[in-house]
């Protein structure tokens, strides 16, 4: 497996401050804000050791792919490409259906074990890095300082900005609005993992009006989420049965990419009464027991801050 450092964004971030740098103004900000790794947190692991208030069961893995079926355990994973269309219409999709034998079996890791800003590496060196079978790219946490972050029962960020969704211990998952709570508040509730991303495109398994005009930042270097895109997103069927669907794009003849309506249309048809949009473009990355399963828009992997995954 190629393990090396793929950061293609911070690289295309870095070619649009050229021009800042030359006219000087903001440049040392902007790249302070947004090359450089501001690294609050050095070894997530043991500081997560010694901050959780919550009993992580143990559990185990039963892996599929497109119907093979292998199996060590209580908790179920079964990725399956879907492709619709054809030629310049046709979309390519990675869905991942699992089934948690225990709600703490899905999990979260930062790029190099470390908290803070500007820190990334591969989708699957940090799977590999926490020996998960499967994961995707989560919400790209890094790029921003603001939002509730909360991974594995630790908090590590409490600035309310936009719509989140917060996974608890008792495997229920809830859209909720990051500015009317605390991070504290959600640990009391049970709150196990939760996302700063969006927006929410299903609830109560409907399509969520006014998806298509939503933007999530309006930071320095942040693209719209509109139009037909790479996508990453997580729905929820019932408790402790979510899927997960990563869908490639920018690719004329394998993947045009989807609307956030097709996706939440995809997403329903897959059982889905919640769905939320993750980080997508060039991050959008699905990996499964070794491999990166999709193809990601940039040609190869991009750098992202961190993961959702599942262990053996």
């Amino acid at each position: 497996m190629d393990r090396r450092r793929h950061p293609l964004r911070t690289t295309l971030i870095a070619a649009g401050l050229t021009v800042v740098l030359a006219a000087g103004g903001g440049a040392v900000w902007a790249a302070d804000r947004f090359l450089i790794p501001h690294v609050e947190i050095a070894d997530v692991s043991t500081y997560e050791a010694e901050n959780t208030t919550t009993t992580v069961e143990e559990d185990s893995t039963v892996g599929t792919v497109d119907g093979t079926t292998y199996s060590d355990g209580e908790t179920t994973v079964t990725v399956t490409e879907v492709v619709t269309g054809s030629g310049d219409d046709t979309v390519t999709a990675y869905v991942a259906d699992v089934v948690l034998g225990d709600a703490t079996a899905l999990r979260s890791a930062f790029a190099n074990d470390q908290f803070g800003e500007n820190i990334i590496d591969l989708t699957s060196s940090i799977a590999a890095d926490n020996d998960a079978v499967f994961a995707i790219n989560g919400d790209y946490y890094g790029f921003r300082d603001d939002g509730i972050v909360i991974r594995n029962g630790v908090v590590y960020r409490d600035d309310g900005a936009r719509e989140g969704l917060v996974f608890y211990t008792d495997g229920s998952v809830a859209v909720y609005d990051e500015t009317s709570t605390t991070a504290d508040e959600l640990l009391a509730e049970g709150a196990w993992n939760t996302v700063s991303f969006g927006p929410a495109i299903v609830e109560d398994g409907q399509v969520v009006d006014g998806i298509e005009d939503v933007e999530v930042d309006t930071n320095f270097g942040n693209h719209s989420i509109q139009g037909e895109q790479p996508r990453t997103i997580v729905g929820v069927t019932s408790e402790n049965h979510l899927v997960f669907v990563v869908v490639d794009g920018r690719d004329e003849g394998y993947s045009r990419g989807m609307t956030l309506t097709e996706a939440a249309d995809m997403l329903i048809g897959l059982g889905a009464t919640t769905a939320y949009n993750l980080d997508g473009g060039g991050s959008s990355t699905m990996y499964f027991d070794g491999e990166v399963v999709n193809q990601p828009s940039n040609g190869g992997e991009r750098g992202t801050s961190d993961i959702l995954y599942i262990a053996w």
